[in-house]
């Protein structure tokens, strides 16, 4: 696994399309346009593509666990075979009425990873098409979050009124995964611009490029 910087993705609405009915066979699972490239280029830029999502419909007797990991199994397969990786996926399968730790916007899930692969949390991002999942990146403490356009509802008002907008909006995953990788160039260009520039004043160099 990559051990450098942790995205965090929603699934439904953010990778492949949603349902107001749930998605509850694979035969529902179309992915979005531009979702697999978006998660290739994450993992060829060397960052942890982890999936976060709440699946209810396990909890609602919509789904079983074996169908949803069969599901799961096929989206990292197919992610595969494009030349990417999907690194882990937690779900929380409980009902809404369950008030358990891990559903989101509860930050359970995220934490869950953290202790499991020992994440920087602060320079990890978090995508999200609801208020729920930005919610849920600033609660765990991730250091950017981005809400996408492309699921069911705009989540922007509420995120508003709740006091907690996200860094970022993108239209989809394609377009938060361009500016994304479009920033850290930058950032990279720049540190390596005042490298260049202390090595002919003869000065120290900074032994590290941190990054957010």
């Amino acid at each position: 696994m990559a051990d450098n910087r942790t995205i965090f993705l929603d699934r439904d609405g953010v990778i492949n399309r949603d349902s107001p009915n749930y998605i509850t066979s694979w035969d529902q699972f179309v992915f979005l346009p531009g979702s697999l490239d978006a998660i290739c280029r994450m993992t060829q830029a060397g960052m942890a593509v982890m999936v976060i999502t709440n699946q209810s419909a396990v909890g609602r007797g919509m789904l079983d666990i074996e169908t949803l990991e069969v599901m799961h199994r096929n989206l990292c397969q197919a992610v595969d075979a494009r030349g990417g990786r999907i690194d882990a996926i937690f779900y929380c399968p409980h009902h809404p009425d369950d008030e358990c730790d891990c559903r989101k916007p509860k930050p359970g899930l995220i934490r869950q990873a953290q202790r499991q692969y020992r994440l920087d949390l602060p320079a990890a991002t978090m995508i999200g098409d609801s208020a729920r999942d930005i919610e849920c990146g600033i609660r765990a403490g991730c250091g950017r979050t981005i809400l996408v356009r492309s699921g069911l509802h705009d989540a922007l008002p509420q995120l508003k009124a709740q006091g907690m907008p996200p860094d970022w909006i993108a239209l989809d995953l394609a377009a938060a995964v361009l500016r994304h990788q479009r920033i850290d160039e930058s950032r990279i260009q720049a540190w390596m611009r005042r490298q260049h520039e202390r090595a002919l004043q003869g000065t120290v160099t900074e032994p590290v490029l941190a990054t957010d």
